[in-house]
């Protein structure tokens, strides 16, 4: 007989290559916003919960006062919860001080506003190279040059916002959200300072630019019909979460 038909041979246990589940790009658990006034405590979000996966596309809507704005803020570590905590990527941001939370912002986050938020002393390069300046990247000019070609402002470089209409400001305002590469990007009714068409232009930018980085989008909006072009809408009132809708 062979001798190693005779020596046993230890069985090795397969590795499992089976990775774990993604945490949810974003978490919001039992937030919670009140503040007080000389009349007593104004409560303005109340209970508020849910998650959402990596590469959603989500509107949150409600009438005016619902608390839209004020749960964005809360998602995004510009303001801290008074009660519940919210996670980014499995990270809890609500605990975090200031410094910890513009961290995250910086690395993961980027914005589109209602009123576009330029800085009006830089011109149009300057505002989209200034988050990548902030953040240290050694070349800031060159992304910067890239993503405004890709909203379609290679001619506009060195305008200034005032040069600009609000549509060029908007999509000044898109290629600064996106330049970081961020992996989540919150819109707050991003189409409400624009008329109808320029609207309607940008939001097909904001789609396609999204879909091909494949970011994660939550979005404040008071347009049902926008809301209906995104898969997950979460529908407050009154300072509640009402409805968590998937489609």
């Amino acid at each position: 007989m062979n001798m190693a038909d005779a020596v046993a041979t230890p069985t090795t246990p397969v590795p499992s290559h089976t990775s774990a589940p993604r945490p949810p790009a974003l978490r919001a658990d039992a937030l919670g916003k009140r503040v007080a006034l000389p009349s007593g405590e104004l409560v303005i979000l109340q209970d508020v919960g849910f998650a959402i996966a990596p590469g959603d596309v989500v509107a949150i809507v409600g009438a005016s006062g619902s608390g839209k704005s004020t749960l964005l803020s809360l998602l995004a570590g510009l303001d801290t919860p008074s009660d519940g905590g919210v996670e980014i990527d499995g990270d809890v941001i609500s605990t975090l001080d200031e410094d910890g939370r513009a961290k995250v912002r910086g690395d993961k986050v980027g914005f589109v506003f209602q009123n576009f938020q330029l800085l009006p002393s830089l011109t149009a390069l300057e505002n989209v190279m200034l988050p990548l300046e902030l953040r240290g990247d050694a070349d800031a000019e060159s992304p910067a040059r890239a993503m405004l070609q890709k909203v379609g402002l290679g001619e506009r470089l060195h305008h200034y916002p005032k040069q600009l209409s609000g549509g060029e400001q908007q999509r000044v305002a898109l290629a600064r959200a996106f330049v970081t590469t961020p992996s989540l990007l919150f819109a707050d009714e991003p189409t409400g300072n624009l008329d109808t068409h320029t609207g309607q232009a940008i939001i097909e930018l904001l789609f396609a630019m999204n879909a091909d980085a494949g970011t994660t989008l939550v979005l404040v909006t008071h347009d049902d019909h926008l809301a209906e072009r995104c898969r997950h809408v979460l529908r407050l009132d009154s300072g509640r979460l009402v409805a968590d809708e998937r489609r």
